[in-house]
């Protein structure tokens, strides 16, 4: 948790691309797509989720316990449901809520993360497009990123309003 994208950019990078040779160290060929070619999203994809699997292991983990103490699931268990449906239904719905909403924060500090891993590995996207603008002072362009980057931020937000709905049926929106 406390080590970032970049260092782990370039730990995985050291190791897995130049040491060892397993994954390519620099982006798809031009013109080249990275979803056909997998092996080369392999690398920043682990740089930027290695910062957060920690984190929300935690609080998935204090979800869970916070959940199988409460006292419907003891009443689930009680009325001699199976285990993995006390689990499933009561338990990892319940657990999810508050760790959907650290995700779903989280991912403004991942788009704002892609401009240091875009630049390590050579991918021309949002992230290289920011840091161009801010290096050459091209304010409206760096306007429209924050503006895309802003946009991502409200629909992962919305997105974990709408799923709160789903996992927790005792909350519910409108009237």
């Amino acid at each position: 948790m406390a080590v970032p994208e970049f260092v782990s950019g370039i730990v995985l990078l050291s190791v897995f691309g130049i040491w060892l040779r397993w994954l390519p160290t620099t982006s798809v060929a031009a013109g080249g797509n990275p979803l056909t070619e997998p092996q080369y999203l392999v690398l920043p994809v682990l740089s930027l989720s290695l910062v957060f699997v920690g984190y929300v292991s935690r609080m998935m983990r204090a979800s869970t316990i916070t959940v199988l103490g409460s006292a419907y699931t003891r009443t689930a268990m009680l009325k001699g449901l199976p285990l993995r449906q006390v689990l499933l239904r009561h338990v990892l719905r319940n657990a999810l809520v508050p760790t959907m909403t650290v995700v779903m924060s989280s991912i403004g500090y991942l788009v704002g993360g892609l401009v240091i891993v875009e630049s390590l590995f050579g991918y021309p996207g949002l992230g290289s497009l920011l840091l161009y603008a801010g290096l050459h002072h091209d304010v409206p362009l760096l306007e429209a990123c924050a503006m895309i980057v802003a946009a991502i931020y409200m629909v992962g937000n919305l997105t974990a309003d709408l799923l709160y709905a789903y996992l927790n049926p005792q909350i519910r929106y409108g009237s």
